[in-house]
C-alpha cells in the first residue's frame, strides 16, 4: 500500500454532508464522491465518475455511511492519570500530582492517544501540551516529537503549549504555598514550578519559531494556549492576543473550569473572567474557550458578540466534578461550540463517538420544554464548528467540494444491528448507535489512515505493547522522588486551595 496515494473514490449509501444554515442535516443517498489530491472534487453518482478513474482506489459501497471526520478540539496527553495511578479528585488538588506521572515519551504517549481516536473516527486534535519543560531546547524537541507522531500517523493536527506565569499552585500564588512546604518539597517544587528561560518573550518566540519550521506542513496548525486567567498574567495575555492576530493563529484557552476559578475572577476583578478578557483586548473570532462551566449571566452574549467558541468537554466535567458548559444556552446566544475529550473521556479512552452520546444525554433538561442541543447540532459541534477552533475553518469539517478529504465510513450493518425504521433520522442513528467497531475506514486528506477497523500507518500492537512494557518497569530513581515530594507537598496545596 502507498501512504502517499491520496486521490481516490468513496462509495456510500447514506453520506452526512453537514447542517443547513436551518440545523437540518444534509443527506446525500446512493453517492460517491472522488477525492483529487486530498481534496473533494466531486460528489454524485458513481456511474459519472468513472470514466478515466477506473485506476483510482475504491473504498465503502453498499452498507456504508460516509461521514465527516470528527474533531478532538481539546486533549492533552496520550497515558490518563487513572492509568499512572494518579486518583480522581477536584481539580485544584489532581493538577499538582501530575507531577509524580510517569511518562512513555511524546512519540509513544501521542501514538497511543492517536491511535485511539483515529480508530474511533476522530480525524484531527488540537493537541494542548500541558506545559512548557527545560529548556528551550527542550521545548521544540518535545513539540517536535508530538508533531511528528502526528504525522506519521496520518492525524490533522493543531499543537499548542499551556502557557503560566503566575499562581501555578494556588489562587493565591506560589509562594505561599511553596513557605507551607516540608524543606525538601519547596526546593524540588521551586526548581520545576517553570521552565527554565521562562517569560513572555520566550514563549511568543518558542510559538513562532515552531511555526516557521513546520510551515510547510498542511496538516499542522501551530497555536496559543494561555492556560488559564488565574494562571496569566496581563502581560502574557496581551502579548499572546497580538502575537495571534499577527500570525493569523488560534488561541485556545480553558476557563472558567471550575466555581473557584470563577471566584477568582470576580474577586480579583470584580467582574466575570469573560468581561475582563473583554477588556484586555483578548476575545475576538480566533478565541475559544476551553470548558466554561461557570460563566456568569449575560456571558453568553459576550462571547457570541466578539465571535468567541467554546469546547465543551463533558467527561472531564462530570469525572473531576468541576461541573458543565450549558451548550445549549450557548448555541441559542450565537456561540459557537466545540467539543474535547481533554485527558479522557468517560470511559478513560478517547472515543467521540461515546463522547457525543453523553453531550447529547447530558444536555437533555428536566422541564417538558428545556432548552436541547439535537444530534445533528451534536455532530456539528464535533465535527465542522471543532475544525474551526483548531484553524481548519472552511477546509475541513463537512464532506463537499473543495473541502479536504477527511472522511469516516461505518459499516451500517452493525450501527443498525439488528433494525432501525427508516422513518429514525440517520443523524439520530450515528450518535446514538455507532460505535468504534462500526469505524471500518477512515481517511485524512484523501489517504488511508484506517482500514478494516485498525490504524494502518503504525503498527498498532506494537505501540500498545512498548507502552505496556515501558510502564511497567521499575521506577527511576527520579520517578520515586517525584513522587516522594508531591506527597510531602499535598498537605500545603490542600490548605491554600482550601483557603482561596
Amino acid at each position: 500500500m502507498n501512504k502517499d496515494v491520496n486521490s481516490c473514490i468513496v462509495e456510500a449509501d447514506i453520506a452526512l454532508v453537514g447542517a443547513d444554515a436551518s440545523g437540518q442535516m444534509q443527506l446525500r443517498h446512493d453517492v460517491a464522491i472522488r477525492i483529487h489530491e486530498g481534496v473533494i472534487a466531486q460528489i454524485g453518482p458513481l456511474r459519472g465518475m468513472l470514466g478515466g478513474n477506473e485506476h483510482l482506489p475504491r473504498y465503502g459501497g453498499k452498507g456504508f455511511i460516509a461521514m465527516p471526520g470528527l474533531v478532538n478540539s481539546h486533549h492533552h496527553f496520550g497515558i490518563t492519570p487513572l492509568m499512572a495511578g494518579i486518583p480522581f479528585e477536584p481539580l485544584e488538588f489532581w493538577l499538582p500530582q501530575f507531577r509524580a506521572m510517569r511518562s512513555v515519551g511524546p512519540r509513544l504517549d501521542t501514538l497511543f492517544s492517536a491511535i485511539e481516536m483515529l480508530e474511533s473516527g476522530t480525524t484531527t486534535v488540537h493537541h494542548i501540551a500541558s506545559g512548557l519543560a527545560g529548556d528551550s531546547d527542550a521545548w521544540h524537541s518535545t513539540a517536535d516529537e508530538v508533531i511528528a507522531a502526528y504525522d506519521e500517523i496520518g492525524m490533522r493536527a493543531g499543537y499548542s503549549a499551556m502557557l503560566r506565569d503566575r499562581n501555578v499552585l494556588a489562587y493565591d500564588g506560589d509562594d505561599a504555598v511553596l513557605s507551607d512546604m516540608p524543606p525538601a518539597a519547596r526546593d524540588w517544587f521551586a526548581a520545576r514550578l517553570y521552565p527554565k528561560g521562562a517569560g513572555v518573550d520566550a514563549y511568543i518566540n518558542f510559538h513562532e519559531t515552531l511555526r516557521a519550521r513546520h510551515a510547510a506542513n498542511t496538516r499542522l496548525r501551530v497555536n496559543y494556549a494561555p492556560a488559564n486567567l488565574h494562571w496569566c498574567s496581563d502581560g502574557l495575555l496581551e502579548a499572546v492576543a497580538s502575537a495571534a492576530r499577527s500570525s493569523g493563529s488560534q488561541i485556545h484557552m480553558h476557563l472558567v473550569e471550575t466555581k473557584r476559578q470563577a471566584d477568582f475572577a470576580r474577586q480579583r476583578f470584580g467582574k466575570s473572567a469573560v468581561r475582563y478578557l473583554e477588556g484586555l483586548g483578548l476575545l475576538g473570532s480566533n478565541v475559544t474557550f476551553g470548558h466554561c462551566n461557570w460563566l456568569d449571566e449575560g456571558d453568553a452574549e459576550v462571547l457570541a458578540s466578539c465571535g468567541c467558541s467554546v469546547c465543551h468537554n463533558a467527561s472531564s466535567g462530570l469525572r473531576l466534578g468541576s461541573g458543565r458548559a450549558e451548550i445549549a444556552k450557548l448555541a441559542k446566544a450565537g456561540v459557537r461550540v466545540a467539543l474535547g475529550i481533554d485527558q479522557s473521556n468517560i470511559a478513560d479512552d478517547r472515543d467521540m463517538l461515546l463522547e457525543i452520546k453523553l453531550v447529547w444525554a447530558l444536555h437533555r433538561g428536566t422541564e417538558l420544554f428545556s432548552e436541547r442541543v439535537e444530534a445533528t447540532e451534536v455532530l456539528r459541534q464535533a465535527s465542522e464548528n471543532g475544525a474551526r477552533t483548531v484553524g481548519f475553518g472552511g477546509l475541513s469539517g463537512r464532506l463537499e467540494c473543495g473541502q479536504r478529504a477527511d472522511v469516516v465510513l461505518l459499516d451500517r450493518r452493525l450501527v443498525e444491528r439488528p433494525f432501525v425504521d427508516a422513518r429514525t433520522p440517520i443523524s439520530d442513528v450515528v450518535l446514538h448507535r455507532a460505535r468504534r467497531d462500526a469505524v471500518r475506514t477512515v481517511l485524512v486528506d484523501g489517504r488511508l489512515v484506517v482500514a478494516n477497523g485498525r490504524v494502518t500507518r503504525v503498527d498498532r500492537d506494537d505501540v500498545l505493547e512498548r507502552v505496556r512494557v515501558k510502564m511497567s518497569e521499575a521506577p527511576r530513581s527520579a520517578d520515586v522522588e517525584a513522587a516522594e515530594m508531591v506527597a510531602l507537598a499535598m498537605p500545603a496545596v490542600r490548605k491554600h486551595n482550601s483557603l482561596s
